[in-house]
């Protein structure tokens, strides 16, 4: 019985142990919006290092792409 309680205490304590993930990228120092300065991975008309499009893009995909209310048939 102890020893039950003492696993259960410990899984329970390892998950206080995640790391932090307010990182600009995995081994990067660049913000997001640099871009990774590959053509396949850019949408067109969008330049690397443009904030106010990259804000614009992040919104209208919120709103357009990943929204399933305004992609479901009426």
């Amino acid at each position: 019985m102890k020893a039950a309680i003492i696993l259960s205490s410990l899984f329970l304590l390892a998950a206080c142990g995640e790391t932090r993930q307010d990182k600009a990228g995995v081994g990067s120092d660049k913000p997001a919006v640099a871009g990774t300065g590959v053509a396949v991975f850019t949408d067109p008309g969008w330049k690397a290092g443009d904030q106010a499009g990259w804000a614009n893009h992040l919104k209208a995909r919120a709103q357009y792409g990943q929204n399933d209310h305004a992609r479901a048939p009426k």
